[in-house]
């Protein structure tokens, strides 16, 4: 699905295209966008990045969000005027030959089912520990409650924060 401009502009009311620059996963990109278009189209369809995922389309539940500076944020009601910092989606905090502790986790603890809210579960995680890798079950439940999923992986979700919080102190 394709980001279009508000339906009641006409094509004299739209917002000029403007250029920006966005840094993404470390590496330096400019985009001709309106300034009204949500970040996560910018991410999909200007850059051609496969993740995130659209999901509700109303910050609710999670499949959409990225790192900004190291706090997570939905891209999906972030306008790409707003995206000042560094972003970091989940394609960027590991690689395959070196996944993220927190990546490495989810894989050993099979903790995704049909994996499309998988971007919020982890890079919740990631900011979640990279402030504080000595978490509580508490902690991790009111953190992790911010996302909606129904596959019903949440007690496999559980185990793999608390093996990359363990891994992550090492």
């Amino acid at each position: 699905m394709a980001w279009k401009p508000r339906p009641d502009a006409t094509d004299t009311e739209a917002a000029p295209m403007t250029v920006y620059t966005l840094q993404v996963d470390g590496k330096s990109h400019q985009i001709d966008a309106d300034p009204d278009m949500p970040l996560l189209y910018a991410l999909r369809d200007n850059l051609g990045m496969n993740n995130p995922h659209f999901g509700c389309g109303l910050a609710q539940c999670g499949a959409c969000t990225v790192l900004m500076d190291g706090v997570p944020i939905r891209s999906c009601v972030t306008p790409v005027s707003a995206t000042q910092g560094k972003i970091q989606t989940l394609a960027g905090i590991g690689t395959p030959e070196k996944p993220h502790p927190v990546q490495k986790a989810f894989i050993d603890e099979q903790a995704m089912f049909c994996g499309y809210c998988m971007n919020g579960w982890i890079l919740y995680s990631v900011a979640m520990l990279e402030k504080n890798p000595h978490v509580t079950d508490a902690d991790i439940r009111k953190e992790l409650s911010q996302l909606k999923c129904r596959c019903g992986s949440h007690t496999a979700v559980m185990r793999a924060v608390k093996r990359a919080a363990q891994a992550m102190k090492a």
